[in-house]
């Protein structure tokens, strides 16, 4: 039944010239995605265009499976991640459609306003368990972090914890609005987010990366004029045979008015 409805979707809509497109992956890249596809599909009404996130790796590895056109990733894609789309005959594509400050968030509440990154390497590898350790008051800490499947999981852990493992028993949630969520009800909590997902219910720390001497403020300007430290780009992935069926909405979102729903969105342009 379910591939009988599936063929016949299939051809409605190649009877009506329907370009249908799945997007899928990054948490992180999941707001610019879907706002960009509801602008794409207004100038495009033969277009159809799905937006799903789940993970970097939930992306990647449907890209491998063959169920969705582009892959959208907050990291790179890995080497046995690449050897399995050679393997099966394919080559990859990789765009980088934008850039993101990631951003350690904790409950407004709290008095702490700047962390080091070996602060925040012993707070979330389980060494510094208490916020009067860093400043604060005497409070549990209670870390969050991102499913092992997001790539934002693994550049924190590449960039911040230094391929250092996370502490055991961290509170790990499948998606970053329930970090938002679950930070902005405890007032111990810390957890990192894309900065497009930034508002009044977290707040952001300032961030060192010189052992303290100068703290940075995640922001557009720092992340353009390359001082804040935490900074990653966003991809999105497809296969080379399916170039023709991306191109216009790939294009779409590297152009002006793309790019334009990138600095909307929260995040930084490529250009």
């Amino acid at each position: 039944m379910k591939k009988t409805i599936i063929l016949t979707f299939s051809l409605f809509c190649l009877a009506l010239n329907i370009k249908a497109q799945k997007i899928k992956g990054s948490d992180t890249v999941l707001p610019l995605s879907q706002e960009a596809a509801e602008n794409y599909k207004k100038k495009n009404p033969t277009t159809t265009i799905s937006v799903t996130g789940g993970g970097s790796g939930v992306g990647i590895s449907a890209l491998i499976s063959g169920t969705t056109e582009i892959a959208q990733a907050s990291r790179k894609i890995k080497f046995d991640e690449k050897l399995k789309i050679q393997e099966s005959g394919n080559t990859l594509k990789e765009v980088i459609v934008a850039y993101d400050a990631l951003s350690v968030i904790v409950n407004p509440s709290n008095k702490v306003s700047k962390l080091t990154r070996e602060q925040l390497e012993g707070i979330f590898t389980g060494k510094i368990t208490n916020w009067k350790e860093v400043g604060g008051d005497d409070l549990k800490i209670v870390p969050y972090s991102r499913e092992t499947s997001s790539g934002t999981y693994e550049f924190f852990k590449e960039s911040v914890l230094k391929n250092k493992n996370y502490k055991t028993g961290i509170m790990s949630l499948p998606a970053t609005g329930a970090i938002m969520q679950s930070i902005s009800q405890t007032k111990g909590a810390i957890g990192y987010v894309g900065f497009a997902y930034l508002n009044t219910n977290v707040k952001a720390i300032n961030i060192s990366y010189d052992k303290g001497k100068t703290y940075v403020v995640p922001d557009i300007t720092n992340v353009k004029n390359k001082t804040y430290p935490i900074v990653r780009p966003l991809y999105y992935y497809y296969l080379t045979k399916n170039t023709n069926k991306v191109k216009g909405f790939v294009d779409y979102i590297l152009s002006p008015e793309g790019q334009k729903i990138v600095s909307n969105v929260g995040y930084i342009t490529v250009k």
